[in-house]
């Protein structure tokens, strides 16, 4: 994971159209009309936007990453703790066995812990969605009803992720093990 620069807008968006090819084929909602202003993010302060990348610089996946939640959803004590929020979080389907969202939202984890974070957070529109975060270690707490959509707000106890960096070097065999797993091997949950 590196904090994204300017020059990445380009292959920011061509990760994120492969997305939304794959998601119109199987008639889900895209982001494709937004897919310029999230790959402009790569301009936002340094550090606000991450990306996932490959060893020969093909960008695999991003999230951006702020100090807080959005002030509705949350009760006064949640929003008072420390967190991470992650938005916009996309990854290249081509690579989805290696289950590149996972390695986002555990990096963010871990980096939550060592930064002297509480929680991580986030959000979504879709159960199936939903569902994939809960595969990855976090709780559904809220579900808020905010203009035309129902939007479903997740947290993570921030932790050390035991294994991380190994599953960085080592994806494909990373991969095989988590299969059908809840948080990554070695997570003290």
């Amino acid at each position: 994971m590196r904090s994204a620069a300017p020059g990445d807008a380009e292959n920011v968006a061509a990760m994120l159209l492969a997305r939304c090819r794959w998601l119109e084929q199987r008639g889900l909602p895209t982001w494709r009309d937004s897919v310029e202003d999230i790959a402009g993010q790569t301009a936002n302060v340094p550090g606000a936007m991450w990306l996932l990348e490959a060893a020969n610089g093909r960008v695999l996946g991003c999230t951006t990453v702020l100090e807080s939640a959005p002030p509705w959803g949350w009760t006064p004590q949640e929003f008072a703790e420390p967190s991470l929020y992650l938005y916009t979080t996309a990854t290249d389907p081509a690579f989805r066995a290696f289950r590149p969202g996972a390695l986002i939202a555990w990096w963010a984890v871990d980096r939550a812990a060592r930064e002297g974070f509480s929680w991580v957070r986030r959000g979504c529109l879709f159960e199936e969605l939903g569902h994939y975060y809960k595969e990855q270690g976090f709780d559904l707490v809220h579900e808020v009803q905010r203009t035309r959509h129902r939007v479903l707000l997740f947290a993570r106890r921030a932790e050390p992720v035991a294994g991380l960096r190994e599953m960085f070097v080592r994806p494909a065999a990373v991969a095989k093990e988590l299969t059908g797993t809840r948080q990554p091997p070695g997570a003290g949950r």
